[in-house]
């Protein structure tokens, strides 16, 4: 397992990302991307787990939950 940080600079950087992010990625985002519009529908839609990054204790329960779940799944 590896994790892969993107720091994206413009929206159009999301483009390229998905072309080398591996198939079996899980993507994280902060949670304020849910509030914008048909942008914030796309991102719920593909699967992308949200992390509250205001709420400390939320973020990590969130991160715990999804890397649980990977294990579980035995995603690779």
């Amino acid at each position: 397992p590896f994790v892969i940080v993107c720091n994206h600079q413009a929206s159009l950087d999301l483009l390229g990302m998905v072309e080398v992010i591996p198939e079996r990625c899980v993507p994280v985002a902060k949670r304020e991307l849910l509030f914008l519009g048909p942008v914030g529908w796309a991102c719920w839609l593909s699967g992308i787990v949200f992390v509250d990054r205001h709420r400390r204790d939320a973020a990590i329960e969130v991160m715990a939950r999804t890397a649980r779940a990977l294990r579980r799944d035995n995603v690779r």
